[in-house]
């Protein structure tokens, strides 16, 4: 079969491997599409991966053409989307429901193959079926939606809330579609990609601009979101916080940025700072959400090319250049 690789730091193309084979508890997927998104660029800088090469490809739906000796619960001709997350189940993290905090942790993608590929193996328990009105092609678009909503059972939303989200790519876009969801009284966005800001208004942000200056809020935000890992976002969203509120971080920075913090200033206004980690919990009410048309899979997906493109794919997103760029088998 055809897949992408990446070989080492900054090198990928597209090559012929061997088919996969499923174990007695697995599926072979045939690939629809695989999206694209900020994990991908930092496993072609030679982070997250542990070792290359790797074939790249978290965000994938697909239909089944193989099952394993042991499964009954899905049949070839069923089309799924994949929760790329793979728990150890044993550590603590695991045995206390934090499976995305594993001291194991492992993903379809990340550390085995994915689905930038003809085919890709998956567990069966991390298959969802896809309701018939569904087109498989866009629900590669679960998976990110999924971490979407990790993000906001994090934030434990109040009515009423005023939200400040850095970032109008994919994920900032999801977060403000369940920010109006989740009774935000205001979602205002920031963007310094004036082609992707325009995308926000189109969803109906209250406010967007290249900067919070430009919104005049000076008491802040109660909720504030990074969805870029930029690092002078970071540093500029954790003062935005309004007294009381909270910073999530939600966007994937490079493991060396930082940001200074006012210990002071997080005791006295009583301001919390949460991160928000992949997959918990929420992939199959992602699925139901996407089911339920919470987003417009023609305003989200910007790109679609053929898997032989994937290289100019990365690229292309790297640049910042459209907004979901998924990849066809």
């Amino acid at each position: 079969m055809r897949a992408a690789i990446v070989e080492a730091p900054g090198k990928v193309s597209v090559t012929t491997v061997p088919d996969p084979t499923p174990g007695r508890r697995e599926v072979v997927v045939k690939v629809a599409s695989c999206g694209l998104c900020g994990t991908d660029l930092h496993i072609l800088q030679g982070e997250f991966a542990p070792t290359l090469p790797i074939v790249p490809g978290h965000e994938f739906a697909g239909e089944i053409v193989g099952v394993g000796a042991d499964v009954t619960e899905l049949a070839v001709g069923d089309r799924v989307a994949v929760d790329p997350s793979l728990h150890c189940h044993e550590c603590r993290y695991c045995r206390s429901g934090r499976g995305n905090l594993c001291d194991r942790w492992a993903a379809i993608g990340v550390t085995v193959a994915g689905g930038a590929a003809e085919f890709a193996v998956a567990p069966v328990a991390n298959c969802v079926r896809l309701p018939e009105h569904i087109d498989v092609r866009d629900a590669a678009l679960i998976e990110p939606l999924s971490c979407a909503v990790r993000g906001y059972d994090v934030l434990r939303g109040n009515l009423g809330v005023e939200v400040l989200i850095y970032g109008s790519g994919t994920m900032g876009l999801m977060m403000l579609e369940l920010a109006k969801r989740t009774g935000a009284a205001a979602v205002d966005v920031l963007d310094v990609n004036p082609d992707r800001l325009a995308t926000a208004d189109l969803l109906g942000c209250s406010r967007s601009g290249a900067a919070a200056d430009e919104l005049d809020q000076p008491r802040g935000w109660d909720v504030v979101i990074d969805a870029t890992g930029n690092a002078r976002a970071i540093q500029d969203g954790i003062g935005r916080v309004a007294k009381g509120g909270t910073f999530l971080q939600f966007g994937v920075a490079d493991y060396a940025t930082t940001a200074v913090i006012e210990p002071y200033r997080i005791y006295n206004q009583e301001i919390t700072i949460a991160g928000s980690m992949a997959v918990l919990h929420s992939f199959e009410r992602a699925a139901a959400l996407f089911a339920a048309g919470v987003l417009d899979p023609a305003v989200f997906i910007s790109d679609r090319l053929p898997l032989e493109q994937y290289p100019q794919a990365i690229d292309q997103f790297k640049a910042g250049q459209g907004r979901k760029i998924v990849v066809q088998p």
